[in-house]
């Protein structure tokens, strides 16, 4: 408790070799810190009701009984977790060490008693920490502590690993306490899901328009300029031409011309390859703003 002292006045003064030096001596300490192990951490009213309105509000609350010694009780946390939130209120410093021990007390602490630097540095932390063990335990204060950040990557993370979750006793302790954030974390699975299959659907179709978008190039292409050995009547064929570099989809789009012009079962609407082409056809006229000297064929009567 004394190095405890010695520590946080340290961090109030000065280097007395700089330049511009000035050892500012502080006070005598006015309060006293309680702790769950009834430890007591000496500190100055003044410094604490700066740093937090809720420590303020109960530093100048009256009190009904008359004493010499003041103190704030922070009990429910190790002692440790409140000498380094109380060292975090006076220096605005907080280890990697300190955070890894001892994150999830000082983020109640930063939450409880409003101290929202903190509270960010703590979310920060915590969100960095994360793991597959410790995750449930993580959403729950984060969902009694109002970090909609934390709580976010939480119920993402479990999204991802919930089989793995579920393996966890911090899941089973859930099941059987808190029957409620359990439905809320399976209905955010279920919408992530769903959310998922309808990023997959919308891709699915803008992969259909743009191979369908190039098809209609493609067949005008063929029809207008004739590519490799099909195209127009008045092309000529004995000239070799060697693979279309336009269109993916040349080659294809060919073979089915060719196949359409030559098929006997179309006529009965018997050849999938000719209900193919004649889609194309259709949906070339419906789209096409130049019927009248259009080259691709059935274009003004589809």
């Amino acid at each position: 408790m004394v190095q405890l002292k010695k520590k946080l006045s340290g961090e109030l003064k000065m280097r007395s070799n700089s330049p511009l030096a000035v050892v500012v001596e502080m006070p005598e300490p006015d309060l006293h810190v309680l702790t769950s192990v009834g430890l007591r951490i000496p500190v100055h009213s003044k410094i604490l009701a700066s740093a937090s309105p809720v420590l303020e509000s109960i530093i100048e609350r009256p009190k009904k009984r008359r004493s010499s010694e003041r103190t704030i009780p922070m009990l429910g946390v190790p002692y440790n977790a409140v000498s380094v939130f109380i060292q975090f209120i006076y220096s605005s410093k907080c280890s990697e060490e300190q955070m890894e021990k001892y994150g999830i007390h000082l983020l109640a602490l930063s939450h409880v008693y409003m101290v929202p630097q903190l509270k960010q540095r703590c979310t920060r932390g915590l969100a960095q920490r994360l793991k597959v063990e410790n995750v449930v335990d993580v959403l729950q204060l984060a969902r009694m502590c109002d970090a909609p950040d934390l709580y976010l990557k939480c119920m993402k993370m479990l999204s991802t690993n919930f089989k793995a979750v579920e393996e966890t006793e911090g899941w089973k302790f859930l099941q059987n306490h808190d029957p409620y954030l359990e439905l809320e974390i399976l209905q955010f699975i279920e919408e992530s899901e769903s959310r998922k299959k309808r990023t997959r659907r919308l891709r699915e179709e803008q992969c259909l328009y743009a191979q369908l978008s190039e098809a209609m190039d493609c067949l005008e292409h063929i029809c207008s300029e004739g590519c490799t050995s099909v195209g127009p009547n008045d092309m000529d064929l004995s000239k070799h031409k060697g693979p279309c570099s336009k269109f993916s989809t040349c080659h294809g789009i060919q073979l089915l011309i060719k196949h359409f012009g030559t098929c006997t079962k179309r006529v009965n609407g018997g050849c999938v390859r000719c209900k193919r082409m004649w889609q194309l056809f259709r949906l070339h006229s419906s789209i096409c703003d130049q019927p009248d000297e259009c080259r691709v064929p059935l274009c003004r009567y589809n």
